[in-house]
């Protein structure tokens, strides 16, 4: 019931306030909509639940949060693989063969969890990660989905909206499943849920109607990747996607393990922070197809990098239950502007024909970045503590702050 209240009360919200703006998207903008949240839950069950198990479980509390790195290293290096297996096959087949990956992921996670072996539960966050390579492109296959392209911010807003589900759906099925099955830290039952989870997914994917974009009616002939990155939109593009992703990670990593472990509060509470930032990486997105009209995404970029300067901000003046509260809200909304600006200003970067190779660079960037955020966290945390970790973030942010300001100044 604890699910499923919550879920309904989204569920509603976003009917609601999607109105008839967005009822005439294609069908699987729609299905997308549906799976995208179930095979993202992966990830926040492995940042909740992998992370606690993980402290009882490693060799040393410092390697807490090794499953979700190396859970982000996959996605990195499934990245490319995915591209080209989507490529060949399509992108309804790949994705449903990558969710596949992530049953197989939950299913090593929870013999890992009823045996307390870490390294098992390593190898199912790898699969995990592997898995999160093919989520990840569902973005641009709804894209590809369109007949239009300047529905793109409506499609992707729709994608994002479904992100919420990922902020119940993920913490939720932990704590649910925790007890169902009795193991020496729990959590065995959660794992085995989320198989199940990403069963319904693959379902709905293979629903999806066939995606093909025209490849060989382009101006000029396909240029090298070495053409395409020298490009000013893509570095743009890119930094804001890799930035976004991690500095969002590696603040999100530390943030369980230093409320539950290091300042002692209560698995609820750190649940609900870990929801709420969740819900916050994704509810902006009811209203930013109306904020880009507006502000255009030059602009959306520096209000997203001033947001993350004020996550440090508020993280300084203490560690308190609302401290983190907010910390971690205003973190996935400053993460939903910059990862949102970065997603829309790809495709400008690219012909069709260049589309799959430009995408896997730009992820596999992204991921990669995360991947060492995330790794650092662990040994920030439990090394400097709270407030030196907030401030090693401090550079990378200015930075993108600087960049956004430049290509805001540069399209004018």
């Amino acid at each position: 019931m604890s699910m499923i209240l919550p879920a309904a009360l989204i569920g509603l919200l976003t009917i609601s306030l999607l109105g008839q703006r967005f009822v005439h998207l294609p069908k699987n903008v729609w299905l997308l909509f549906l799976a995208q949240p179930l095979g993202m839950s992966t990830s926040s069950i492995i940042v909740f639940a992998g992370g606690l198990v993980a402290t009882k479980i490693a060799p040393k509390p410092e390697f807490a949060t090794l499953p979700l790195t190396l859970m982000i290293l996959g996605t990195a290096s499934a990245v490319i693989p995915a591209s080209l297996l989507m490529k060949k096959i399509g992108r309804r087949k790949g994705t449903a063969c990558g969710l596949t990956l992530a049953v197989f992921g939950a299913l090593l996670s929870a013999a890992a969890t009823q045996w307390s072996e870490f390294y098992l539960l390593i190898a199912g966050a790898i699969l995990l990660g592997c898995s999160m390579a093919f989520v990840a492109q569902m973005r641009f296959a709804a894209i590809e989905s369109l007949s239009d392209i300047k529905d793109s911010p409506k499609a992707i807003s729709v994608l994002m909206i479904g992100g919420m589900f990922a902020a119940i759906i993920g913490p939720e099925a932990a704590v649910v499943g925790k007890d169902w099955i009795e193991s020496p830290h729990g959590y065995t039952g959660s794992f085995l849920l989320l198989a199940g989870l990403l069963v319904v997914a693959i379902a709905i994917v293979l629903n999806l109607n066939s995606i093909e974009t025209a490849e060989k009616h382009v101006d000029g002939e396909t240029r090298s990747l070495r053409v395409i990155v020298r490009q000013p939109i893509f570095l743009v593009a890119v930094c804001a996607g890799a930035i976004a992703y991690s500095v969002m990670s590696y603040i999100m990593t530390a943030t369980p393990l230093s409320m539950h472990e290091i300042d002692g509060h209560s698995l609820q509470d750190t649940k609900w922070v870990v929801q709420s930032h969740i819900i916050a990486m994704y509810l902006p997105s009811l209203f930013s197809a109306v904020i880009i009209r507006y502000l255009g995404l030059a602009k959306l970029m520096v209000v997203g990098s001033i947001i993350y300067i004020s996550v440090i901000v508020i993280g300084f003046m203490g560690n308190h239950f609302l401290h983190y509260w907010w910390v971690m809200v205003l973190l996935g909304i400053g993460w939903n502007f910059l990862f949102t600006s970065g997603t829309l200003l790809l495709p400008e970067s690219y012909r069709p024909s260049e589309r799959f190779k430009t995408q896997a660079l730009n992820d596999f960037t992204i991921f990669f970045v995360q991947a060492l955020a995330s790794l650092s966290a662990g040994m920030v945390i439990f090394g400097f503590g709270w407030y030196k970790l907030l401030l090693i973030a401090l550079p990378a942010i200015i930075a993108m702050l600087l960049l956004s300001f430049w290509y805001w100044l540069r399209k004018d």
